[in-house]
């Protein structure tokens, strides 16, 4: 995953979160192809932790029995190659950290992000948009 502080200009900056990555990485039914198509053109950011809440899931998801260990194997691959641009946590902690009373650091780190930069959050999690003091845009899919 590359990692920039700077977006692309010019095309819709999205951040996306591990249940959205995960959309993408093992979910061949429709849900994920519509994240795929708010994707396609979008520049898109997520807070450093991403990768590792996303890789977490498939190792559980493998050693369950959910996903074979190629499956599990060939959406780490395809992680670790998504145009994610990661930021790290000194750029949203402190209001990562003022969002704590509602939002796990985790949520919170993505909701940060997308308030910094003026970017709208796709995410499956139904329970984001319902958080008290949110000021970026939530797209649940």
């Amino acid at each position: 995953m590359p990692s920039a502080d700077k977006p692309a200009t010019g095309r819709e900056i999205v951040v996306v979160d591990a249940s959205a990555v995960l959309s993408l990485l093992i979910d061949p039914g429709t849900v994920g192809d519509r994240i795929a198509a708010k994707l396609q053109d979008a520049t898109l950011l997520a807070p450093a932790l991403l990768p590792f809440e996303a890789a977490n899931v498939l190792r559980r998801r493998r050693n369950a029995g959910l996903l074979s260990g190629a499956e599990a194997g060939l959406a780490h691959d395809e992680l670790l190659g998504l145009p994610v641009h990661l930021w790290p946590w000194e750029t949203v902690a402190v209001r990562a950290w003022e969002l704590g009373g509602n939002l796990s650091s985790h949520d919170a780190a993505y909701v940060a992000l997308a308030e910094q930069c003026d970017a709208a959050l796709v995410t499956r999690d139904r329970r984001l948009p319902a958080a008290p003091g949110l000021r970026c845009r939530v797209e649940v899919f």
